[in-house]
C-alpha cells in the first residue's frame, strides 16, 4: 500500500480526474497508460488492490498472477471478455463490469446503422460528395438501388439484454416486427415487451430480414456468424454487430457480401482493433459500413462509465467481497475465503469507514475520448509506464511542478495522493445507474453462451 492507503490503478488510461473525487478520501490512485502487463510498473503489480481497465488491455491467468495484492478488477464497460474471470475467481479476485451506462448510446448507434443500410443514406451522401447529380427519377432509382421500406420487415435480435431490449423498443417504432433469441431469459419476457421469441438461433436467422448482435463474447459463441450460419440467413438480409468483433467470421462475411447473399452489413467492432483495412478480409467487401468501436460513446456516457466503475471500487474497499458489489460477474468462481475477508490483508486495518462518497455537483461533461479523457498527461521524466494522477487537472496554461502535488518519494514511481483538494468535473452524482429490462435476473447485457 502507498503511504498506508490502498492503491488503485487505472491500467490502460491516462487520466483519473473523474475517479479521484470518488476515491481520494480512501485510496491512492495511479494511472499506468499500459497496453499490456509488461508495461505496468512493479510497484503497481506488487501493491495494487484494485484495478480499473478499458478494453485495450487483456488480463489472462498469467497476467493476473503478476499482481501480488489484487482483490478487485473493474472493467469500465459492459463486455469483460478481456479478463479471465474464472482465473480471477480462483485467485480470490472479484471482477465487475458496468453494464448500464452506455445502453442508450449503443442502441441509438445500432438503429443508425440499420437506417443507413435500409435507406442507403451513407452511399447517397458519398455519391453527391463525389459529384453525382441525378437529373431524373430514373437517375435516383439507379443511385438509390437497394433502398427498401422498413415497415413490415423482421428484425432478429440475438441477446435481449439491456441493449438488445433498447434496440427492440426503438426498432418497433419504425415498424419492425421484433424477433429475438436468448436462452437465458425467463418465459413470458417477450410477451410482456411485445416481442416474439424463437427457441433456436437457426429459427431467428431463417425468419429475419435484418440480424443484430447484442451478446457477450465467450468460448461458446466465437464466430457465431460464420459460413454455416450465414447460409441459414435469408437471401439479401442485413447484419449489424455493435457487440464484439469475434462474434463474426470476417472472411465469411466478406464472401457473403461479395456474392450477394447478404445485402449489407454494419460493424462497429472488429476482430482486430484498431481496425486496418489493408490487412482485413473486409477491405474490398461491398455495402459495408465500419465504425471504430465508438457506439458506446457520448460525453455523458463517458463520465457515467467512469463514475460507476470508481463507485464499485469504493464499495469493495469499504465493504466485503463480493457481497457489497453490484455487478460482480464471477461470483460462481469466487472463493469463499475471499468473500469473508474484504480487501484488508491479515493483520492490517485501513481504518476506513463505510460512509457515502463525496457529493459531486453537476458540471459540464468532459467531452473527450475515453482513453485520453482530455486531461493533461503528467508523465514523470524517465518513468515509461506510470504517470502522475492528480486529483484535478490543472488549467492548460498552468505549470505543473513537483511542489504542486503530493507524491510518494520513490524515484521509480510517482503517485499523486488522493487527498488533494478540488473536484473533477462531472455530469451527475456518484451513483450506479442500473436500469435492467424486466426479467433479466441480474444478467449482464446479453449474457449468453450460445451452443447452436
Amino acid at each position: 500500500m502507498a503511504g498506508g492507503r490502498p492503491l488503485v490503478a487505472l491500467l490502460d488510461g491516462r487520466d483519473c480526474s473523474v475517479e479521484m473525487p470518488i476515491l481520494k478520501d480512501i485510496a491512492t490512485v495511479a494511472f499506468c497508460d499500459a497496453q499490456s502487463t509488461q508495461e505496468i510498473h512493479e510497484k503497481v503489480l506488487n501493491e495494487a488492490v484494485g484495478a480499473l481497465l478499458y478494453h485495450s488491455i487483456t488480463l489472462t491467468r498469467e497476467d493476473l498472477e503478476k499482481f501480488k495484492a489484487l482483490k478487485i478488477v473493474v472493467r469500465i464497460g459492459a463486455g469483460f471478455d478481456n479478463v479471465d474471470i474464472k482465473a480471477a475467481g480462483d485467485m480470490g479476485v472479484a471482477v465487475c463490469n458496468v453494464p448500464s451506462a452506455s445502453v442508450e448510446e449503443v442502441a441509438d448507434s445500432t438503429l443508425c446503422h440499420i437506417l443507413n443500410l435500409y435507406r442507403r443514406t451513407l452511399w447517397l451522401h458519398a455519391a453527391v460528395k463525389d459529384g453525382t447529380r441525378p437529373q431524373s427519377a430514373e437517375n435516383i432509382r439507379e443511385l438509390a438501388a437497394g433502398a427498401t421500406r422498413i415497415r413490415g420487415d423482421t428484425l432478429g435480435i440475438i441477446g435481449l439484454g439491456r441493449i438488445g431490449t433498447a434496440v427492440a423498443q426503438r426498432a418497433k417504432a419504425f415498424g419492425f416486427n421484433i424477433l429475438f433469441y436468448d436462452p437465458y431469459l425467463s418465459d413470458g419476457i417477450g410477451k410482456a415487451l411485445g416481442f416474439s421469441r424463437v427457441g433456436t438461433l437457426q429459427d431467428l436467422l431463417y425468419q429475419s430480414d435484418c440480424v443484430t448482435l447484442h451478446c457477450n463474447l465467450n468460448e461458446h459463441n466465437h464466430h457465431l456468424i460464420n459460413d454455416f450460419t450465414i447460409k441459414q440467413m435469408r437471401q439479401g438480409a442485413f447484419l449489424i454487430n455493435t457487440a464484439r468483433g469475434a462474434l463474426v467470421d470476417e472472411q465469411a462475411l466478406a464472401n457473403a457480401l461479395k456474392d450477394g447473399r447478404l445485402r449489407g452489413a454494419a460493424l462497429d467492432v472488429q476482430a482486430n482493433e484498431p481496425f486496418s483495412y489493408a490487412s482485413s478480409p473486409l477491405r474490398d467487401a461491398p455495402n459495408l459500413i465500419i465504425t471504430p468501436h465508438s457506439s458506446w460513446y457520448s460525453d455523458q456516457s463517458c463520465t457515467e462509465l467512469r463514475e460507476a466503475a470508481a463507485a464499485e471500487i469504493r464499495r469493495a474497499i469499504t465493504g466485503r467481497l463480493p457481497d457489497t458489489l453490484r455487478n460482480c460477474v464471477n461470483k460462481e468462481y469466487f472463493q469463499q475465503s475471499a468473500a469473508s475477508s474484504g480487501l484488508s490483508h491479515p493483520g492490517q486495518s485501513w481504518g476506513i469507514e463505510s460512509h457515502p462518497p463525496p457529493a459531486i455537483p453537476p458540471q459540464p461533461a468532459i467531452s473527450s475520448h475515453l482513453e485520453t479523457n482530455g486531461g493533461p498527461v503528467n508523465r514523470y521524466p524517465g518513468i515509461p509506464s506510470v504517470a502522475i494522477a492528480s486529483g484535478i487537472p490543472p488549467p492548460v496554461s498552468a505549470e505543473i511542478t513537483p511542489e504542486s502535488m503530493h507524491v510518494m518519494r520513490n524515484p521509480a514511481m510517482m503517485l499523486a495522493n488522493n487527498a488533494l483538494s478540488g473536484r473533477a468535473q462531472s455530469t451527475s452524482p456518484v451513483v450506479n445507474r442500473q436500469s435492467p429490462a424486466p426479467g433479466l435476473l441480474g444478467k449482464p447485457d446479453g449474457d449468453m453462451t450460445h451452443k447452436d
